[in-house]
């Protein structure tokens, strides 16, 4: 029988794709774990998606993908290497979301939430820009990919903007902040 216990890391050290060891409370770990974190905000906001939202589901599979490949690249993996076609995808994936709502939906603050599926996307996305300031705090310690940063912070773009297409679709009245009112 297999097992996923090794027991390597039984003295508080992890391995990294390149086979460096290092501690497992270093920052590369933190990114690492919230980068997991996200990836599974990600599944259960697939699992959340009604069946009409099949292409919705599919691109989310997708971001899956590639979040696998930045955290492999993160972790030094000698062949992982986020390419800048993920990141086109994600604009061209997003301007096509914003083109199917009203011209003005974005005018105004909404407060997160919206039916079940937009309401976990709204988590999504604040996990999404937490992955961002934790890979922004590595980079400053260890040289990251320009285009890792850049896509990180097109995703939670993304996953706002679909949040907001999923209230769209499914007729939800959002709940907007109105300042003095």
């Amino acid at each position: 029988m297999n097992s996923v216990t090794t027991k390597t890391g039984d003295k508080g050290t992890s391995g990294l794709a390149n086979g460096q060891r290092v501690d497992k409370d270093a920052l590369i770990f933190d990114v690492l774990g919230t980068q997991d974190e996200l990836n599974s905000w990600i599944g259960y906001s697939i699992a959340l998606l009604e069946s009409s939202f099949s292409d919705q589901k599919k691109f989310l599979l997708s971001i899956q993908e590639t979040l696998f490949y930045i955290g492999a690249e993160l972790a030094a993996s000698p062949e992982a290497k986020l390419k800048r076609e993920a990141l086109i995808n994600l604009e061209k994936r997003s301007e096509l979301l914003q083109s199917e709502m009203e011209e003005d939906w974005t005018t105004k603050f909404l407060f997160p939430g919206g039916n079940q599926a937009a309401a976990v996307i709204d988590i999504t996305r604040t996990v999404a820009r937490k992955l961002e300031r934790k890979v922004v705090a590595y980079s400053k310690e260890t040289p990251t990919s320009d285009l890792i940063l850049r896509y990180v912070n097109r995703l939670s773009d993304y996953l706002y903007v679909l949040r907001c297409y999923v209230n769209h679709r499914e007729q939800y009245q959002e709940n907007k902040f109105e300042r003095g009112e």
